[in-house]
């Protein structure tokens, strides 16, 4: 049997939550687990609180051949070196471009290109 540690979607729209367990390779997403590991919380501001693992248990089932999806892998990097980095403040909200002013030549240009449209019907007239 092919054992994976893999993330459980829990929550509802808009608000994920995440279990971290150990799983059949061919279950479902939300099928029946093995044993779960801790939890992951996208949510919570704090990078650092957002992952819970029993590190002893994960080891336990690496040590047994588990294998990590990538993005279980990747927080379990994280937990192990504990460097979650830090979350940066939004960028200050900023007044929005004012639109430009149409230009009064626009139309004189207009009237130009309408005189010269008679002046050709002329002058192919004359020709014939």
């Amino acid at each position: 049997m092919a054992v994976r540690i893999r993330m459980k979607k829990l929550g509802r729209k808009h608000r994920p939550f995440y279990r971290v367990c150990v799983m059949d390779a061919r279950s479902p997403r939300n099928g029946k687990t093995i044993e779960e590991l801790g939890h992951y919380d996208p949510m919570v501001a704090d990078k650092a609180e957002r992952v819970k693992l029993n590190m002893e248990r994960v080891d336990y089932w690496l040590s047994v051949g588990a294998q990590p999806s990538d993005k279980v892998g990747t927080l379990i990097k994280k937990v192990k070196t504990n460097k979650f980095g830090s979350a940066s403040a939004p960028p200050p909200m900023q007044a929005p471009k004012p639109l430009p002013e149409p230009e009064a030549e626009a139309p004189a240009s207009e009237e130009a290109s309408a005189e010269e449209a008679p002046a050709e019907e002329t002058a192919e007239a004359s020709e014939e």
